[in-house]
């Protein structure tokens, strides 16, 4: 029987930790501020959750990644899987392998929200214990694909994807927000609906190519809207930046 601990038990870590008991895997969870649930035992500390794991999971803050480390080392055995699945950059990444010792180190990247999912949410994985995290998941229903390269490849994955989707959402709030002071909230919240609607591969073709061939006059353009959010009190930090960066593809011509 496969014994899993678990290093944080915020909602993503419960939720995992909570699937993993259910697929039948012993679960020893330790999170200093929650006390584990349900058929996920509770230890005292983390060297204590992780003695006897064949798998830890590390699902903290990229802040505590090396935190949850070094308090999980000594409970480990030589050959332990050290899953990181912190959202850290990919150099923190290879400081937990550089500061592992004796343990084999998964770089894992969660790659949707954790709710609803659980343990089924789709996961990457990259480094020398890929192989060996993905099998153990898998068999406990894991949804888990493996990313050729070290640790940190799955990171870097993550992140880039996240500067698409984290900046999109960032542009469609601040959009909506100067919406709703324009009294035109409605009419964009549809129009923007509209238009993910019926994205393609050819719309990911046509913002880079526009973007490029129209710099100087989106630029302008992006001035005016970031005037126009000025003068309904709406801070423009994503269309000024938009301003910026466009400001920066004309120079490049």
């Amino acid at each position: 029987m496969t014994t899993v601990a678990v290093l944080g038990l915020g909602e993503a870590g419960s939720l995992i930790a909570a699937g993993l008991a259910q697929a039948g895997a012993v679960v020893n969870g330790y999170d200093p501020r929650v006390t584990a649930t349900g058929a996920v035992r509770d230890a005292a500390d983390a060297a204590q959750a992780c003695r006897g794991a064949d798998l830890v999971l590390s699902v903290n803050s990229a802040a505590d990644a090396l935190d949850a480390l070094a308090q999980g080392l000594p409970g480990c055995a030589p050959g332990t899987i050290w899953a990181d699945l912190n959202t850290a950059a990919p150099a923190v990444k290879q400081a937990v392998q550089d500061a592992a010792g004796h343990l084999l180190v998964a770089d894992v990247a969660l790659m949707a929200p954790v709710p609803p999912r659980g343990l089924h949410t789709p996961m990457t994985v990259s480094g020398p214990a890929a192989q060996r995290f993905a099998l153990t998941m898998r068999q406990l229903g894991g949804n888990v694909e493996v990313i050729e390269g070290p640790v940190g490849a799955a990171a870097t994955h993550k992140l880039l994807r996240s500067v698409f989707f984290k900046g999109l959402a960032a542009a469609v709030v601040e959009a909506l927000e100067a919406a709703q002071a324009a009294g035109l909230h409605d009419w964009l919240s549809a129009n923007i609906a509209e238009e993910l609607t019926r994205a393609n591969a050819a719309t990911v073709e046509r913002l880079v190519t526009g973007s490029h061939v129209h710099a100087v006059r989106r630029s302008h353009e992006m001035e005016a809207a970031a005037q126009l959010l000025d003068s309904l009190g709406v801070p423009a930090r994503v269309s000024r930046a938009s301003r910026d960066w466009l400001d920066d593809l004309a120079q490049r011509r």
